[in-house]
């Protein structure tokens, strides 16, 4: 069967020095490798590739995200080293950029250093 091994999930950057303070140093995502094509990190037992490209577009839509816990606590931690959170017209979003859906989770977004859209979500039950 396919799933029996880990998931990876992958996300592009045209520089990886930047790409790596961003998850490593502003998200706090461990390191596992780097090299001239990648970098590595883990979150929460899942590998990220963050693939080294030449050009790109990033995509209009959430390419990565992240299921916490509390996402006003997360989202002022991230305000505060210097995230700034999307705003999306037709989005009832509180102050924080927090958006609760019909369902009741709580979601806000972000962009990376190279523009991809991530997110964090806090789901209810």
């Amino acid at each position: 069967m396919l799933v029996n091994g880990k998931t990876v999930a992958f996300v592009a950057s045209t520089d990886l020095a930047r790409a790596e303070r961003f998850y490593v140093d502003t998200l706090g995502l461990r390191r596992k490798d780097r090299d001239d094509f990648g970098l590595v990190v883990e979150a929460n037992g899942v590998t990220i590739r963050v693939a080294r490209v030449d050009d790109f577009e990033p995509q209009a839509f959430t390419v990565l995200g992240f299921d916490v816990d509390d996402v006003e606590r997360v989202a002022r931690g991230l305000a505060s080293k210097g995230i700034e959170f999307e705003r999306y017209a037709g989005m009832k979003q509180d102050s924080s950029g927090i958006w609760t859906s019909p369902g009741g989770s709580r979601i806000a977004w972000f962009k990376d250093a190279d523009g991809n859209i991530l997110s964090i979500a806090e789901h209810r039950g």
